[in-house]
Parts: C-alpha cells; structure tokens; sequence
C-alpha cells in the first residue's frame, strides 16, 4: 500500500490498516482522523502537518518520521517506535505516550516532558 492508496480508501470510510508498510511515504497535510495503524511502519515517512487527532498508532514504527506541526490530540502512541522521530510544535493534548520509545535525537514541542508521559528512553 501507498499513501494515496491509503488516502483514497479512508477517504471512501475505511479506517482500520493494521500492521501496513508506509516506509517513508509522504503524507504531508494528510486528513485522517481516527484512523488505526496499529502495528504499523511509518518509519522515515513525513506526516508533517498532518490531522490525526483520535487515531491509533499503538506499536506503531515512527523512527525518523517527521512529525512537525501534526495535530496528535487523543492518539494512542502506546508502545510506538519514537526514535529520531520530529515532533517539533505537534500538538499531543491527551495522547497516550506510554511505553513508547524514544531516544537523544527525538525532538519534542517545546516543554514537553517524555518522562511525565511514561516514555521509555532507549
């Protein structure tokens, strides 16, 4: 699957992709709220700008993603795959960050605190 496949099929409803390869695929502004890519790999995929608020990215491979000004109100990173991912100015208002991964090079907004969240820190 690509990311206009993806777009397309969200577009006509469908909402659940587990376990997808969007390995670097560009979803820049992409609309998909409450969407589930559980399990998924979005490593090195660029989803700046991107509305996501209400998905589900549980377990989900965002190593090197770039994150910038996405909108991850409510999402479910539970587990995910954080490391050197870009998060500058995302907005994470009630996300769920337990156990997910992160490490020196993952950059956060401004005053957020990975600890408080219960990141784990590899």
């Amino acid at each position: 699957m690509n990311a206009e496949e993806l777009k397309r099929r969200f577009a006509a409803g469908e909402r659940y992709f587990p376990a997808v390869n969007l390995i670097r695929n560009k979803l820049i502004g992409a609309y998909l709220p409450g969407i589930s890519l559980w399990g998924s790999d979005l490593s090195g995929a660029n989803l700046a700008k991107a509305k996501l608020w209400g998905a589900d990215l549980s377990r989900t491979n965002l190593a090197k993603a770039n994150l910038t000004r996405a909108n991850l109100s409510g999402v479910k990173l539970n587990e995910a795959n954080l490391r050197g991912a870009k998060l500058n100015y995302a907005k994470l208002y009630g996300a769920n960050l337990t156990g997910a991964y992160y490490d020196e090079s993952t950059r956060f907004p401004r005053g957020f605190d990975p600890v408080s969240r219960n990141m784990q820190k590899v």
